[in-house]
């Protein structure tokens, strides 16, 4: 019995351990599709989505190896809740790469549009400020770092703020229905990245408040 506990332990690390790569190649993935908006490239946005394609195949790996270790030990207390929270990782983390595709195909929609840089500004210190979160959410969990955890609501607020007046930027763009129409699609991605700061909270609040 204790060593079949022992070896259900060792398979918990070892999917926690693959979780916390899968944040790595979201954290990427940030970066990348920040840059295809920003730059207007669209082979990075390219790359975007076939990084996606192999995080979802991570996420459904993920997940059977979650299923078989559940129905081979059926875990209790303590090892149930954190069976619980690594599913509820996994499934963040997944939408997280969905966010950066997201972000990756107004690229290609804002191709050939003019541009504003004080937008493309603010863009780029929103995808600077969600990366750190991301590392910061994954490890805080991995540790079982409660205080590092509770990090995360503040590191988060500069890009809530900055996603509240992107608004005013956009309506400045009004009379030119060209620029307003990239601006309109700058205003998504900063919506997109919003929800990526919220699922790394997300995140830590499953190690903060187990």
């Amino acid at each position: 019995m204790v060593d079949a506990r022992s070896h259900f332990h060792q398979e918990l690390e070892a999917l926690e351990h693959s979780l916390l790569d899968v944040a790595d190649r979201c954290e990427r993935m940030t970066a990348m599709a920040v840059d295809a908006l920003t730059l207007g490239d669209l082979d990075l946005a390219a790359k975007v989505e076939a990084a996606d394609a192999e995080l979802d195949r991570m996420y459904l790996e993920t997940h059977n190896r979650w299923l078989n270790l559940m129905a081979r030990q059926q875990p209790m207390g303590g090892d149930l809740r954190m069976m619980s929270a690594l599913l509820h990782l996994n499934v963040t983390l997944e939408r997280t790469g969905d966010q950066c595709v997201n972000i990756a195909k107004l690229a290609k929609l804002a191709e050939g549009l003019p541009t504003r840089a004080r937008i493309i500004e603010q863009i780029r210190e929103m995808g600077d400020l969600v990366r750190p979160m991301i590392r910061t959410a994954a490890e805080a969990f991995v540790r079982r770092d409660a205080d590092e955890a509770r990090l995360l609501p503040a590191m988060d607020e500069p890009i809530d703020r900055i996603n509240r007046v992107m608004y005013r930027e956009v309506v400045d763009c009004a009379p030119d229905t060209r620029l307003i129409e990239w601006a309109t699609h700058m205003m998504m991605a900063a919506r997109a990245l919003e929800r990526i700061g919220d699922q790394a909270v997300d995140i830590g609040e499953q190690t903060a408040y187990p």
